[in-house]
């Protein structure tokens, strides 16, 4: 007996034993860094990486592993800038309830006051609110927060209640006191009590759902802003609160089903109520499976997002109508898609993004180092080894200097 209870060894053990022995080895696969640009890999050959960086410039980072269609996310920090990572902890506390298909229904990660990390995402499993379209339920929206003791997570919440149709990935925001996710679909007989008629993407919302008390609880899910867009059902969308706590979204809208234009969306009351404004166009009738970042320096708030094949940039802070005129990527690529991006302390920003990937394919990463004026500088890089179901994160470290994860 003794010898079979210790073969089976918990998940979290085998877990916890298994990063140890691999810490630093993904970030010691140096592609190709540049002077101010350094390239490492996520640890144990991980997907999706999402970073952040603290008030004290420790890197936390939030990666995928396993099976794409339902396995588990991972977390860990790196006190040198993503050179090497602490031994890495689960964040699902129900195996398999995380998902990397279509590369936009991955792990989002926010921080809260000392560094607290705050953890949502797609479920894998139809274990969500009641679709009434459907009659079967539909998939959650997940969340769990870092324990007061920092060693563990606790246990996963579905923070949908009424809203359904879950299928772009939602998002998450922190400041110093209250935690927010955001997420498209929709409620029941909402297009007949409206009285617009409007079906399928045109019928979908951006909703938010709020906690006050740095995620112990949240509110049920409201309307993020009342025009009638519609949004891109298969498209992630982005949430972010800067570090005066003024909240910003982008999200792509479906407006008669070839308007795939994309919508910000801010906040100067920490997400009580949004303005919102057309940022960009894109007429297709087709979803683009796009994802968008944000990133900001304290004074300087900048987003990122995809139209046409090309990915884009720009500054969004100030007042929503004067947002300033996007910066693209240079040169010509081949399905440029999943652009992330950062800004240090001197304004200088750094653009990734993935070149060539699609469904069940991978591609190559891209990077180009901008400016304070957005000028591009000779800081540039292109490199293979990006997995099917994946992309890039990026951080800008207290040096000045960037790390890419991919």
């Amino acid at each position: 007996m003794r010898g079979i209870a210790t073969a089976m060894m918990s998940r979290r053990q085998a877990v916890l034993a298994f990063g140890a022995s691999l810490i630093g080895l993904g970030t010691r696969a140096r592609a190709k860094s540049t002077e101010r640009v350094h390239v490492g890999r996520v640890p144990e050959g991980g997907l999706q990486p999402q970073v952040a960086v603290d008030d004290r410039g420790k890197l936390h980072l939030v990666y995928f592993a396993g099976d794409p269609r339902q396995r588990d996310l991972f977390y860990a920090v790196s006190t040198d800038g993503g050179m090497t990572f602490s031994r890495a902890i689960p964040v699902n506390s129900q195996q398999g309830s995380a998902i990397a298909t279509g590369t936009i229904r991955g792990g989002q990660l926010a921080l809260s006051r000392n560094g607290r990390a705050h953890v949502a995402w797609n479920g894998s499993k139809s274990e969500g609110p009641l679709n009434p379209d459907s009659g079967k339920p539909g998939m959650p929206m997940l969340y769990a927060r870092i324990s007061d003791a920092g060693n563990a997570f606790e246990a996963q919440r579905n923070l949908m209640r009424h809203s359904f149709g879950l299928d772009g990935g939602g998002s998450l925001a922190a400041d110093h006191k209250s935690a927010m996710s955001m997420s498209h679909g929709m409620v029941s007989a909402e297009s007949e009590a409206s009285g617009t008629g409007k079906e399928g993407e045109a019928r979908r919302r951006v909703w938010i759902t709020k906690s006050q008390d740095e995620g112990r609880s949240f509110s049920s899910e409201q309307k993020a802003w009342p025009e009638e867009t519609g949004a891109c059902g298969c498209c992630g969308m982005k949430i972010y609160a800067d570090r005066r706590s003024n909240v910003f979204a982008l999200y792509r809208s479906a407006t008669e089903s070839v308007h795939r234009d994309i919508y910000l969306l801010t906040s100067k009351d920490q997400g009580k109520s949004f303005q919102g404004c057309l940022l960009h166009k894109w007429e297709i009738n087709a979803c683009p499976m796009s994802s968008m970042d944000f990133a900001d320096n304290g004074d300087v708030v900048v987003g990122a997002w995809e139209t046409g094949g090309h990915v884009y940039w720009a500054r969004v802070d100030g007042d929503i109508r004067s947002a300033r005129q996007p910066f693209s990527a240079p040169g010509e690529g081949k399905g440029r898609k999943h652009p992330r991006v950062s800004v240090n302390q001197k304004g200088d920003v750094l653009l990734a993004w993935t070149e060539g990937t699609g469904w069940q394919r991978g591609g190559s990463l891209a990077y180009q180092l901008y400016d304070q004026t957005g000028t591009p500088t000779a800081e540039k890089g292109q490199l293979p080894g990006v997995s099917a179901w994946s992309f890039a994160a990026v951080a800008a470290r207290p040096d000045g200097n960037f790390s890419v994860l991919y």
